[in-house]
């Protein structure tokens, strides 16, 4: 067992390769996961963990805003790939915050 900054890694467990890939983060995953979250913020889509469809739209501005905010700060920096996924989700997230709002 190994300590890092506020962390414990245990290295006796070996995680198998099929949890290994479902374990990746790359941009695009770390994106669609917060394009999620804002979703289940607007009540577009049940919380996984309670089953129910509730509304904060504080937090789902918020979590819009930090999708936002990414995209400026990554500027030149994504693939093309990458730019349309962040630019084509904020605009589903814009459409979703208008439709739920009224």
């Amino acid at each position: 067992m190994h300590r890092g900054n506020g962390f414990i890694m245990n290295n006796d467990k070996k995680v198998s390769s099929s949890k290994q890939r479902m374990l990746k983060i790359d941009f695009s995953t770390f994106i669609l996961s917060l394009y999620s979250s804002a979703l289940v913020q607007l009540g577009e889509i049940a919380d996984p963990i309670t089953g129910k469809k509730e509304q904060n739209f504080d937090i789902a501005k918020q979590t819009v805003d930090i999708i936002i905010m990414l995209e400026k700060k990554t500027q030149n920096n994504l693939n093309n790939e990458e730019k349309n996924l962040v630019t084509s989700l904020i605009h589903e997230l814009k459409m979703a915050y208008v439709r739920t709002k009224k």
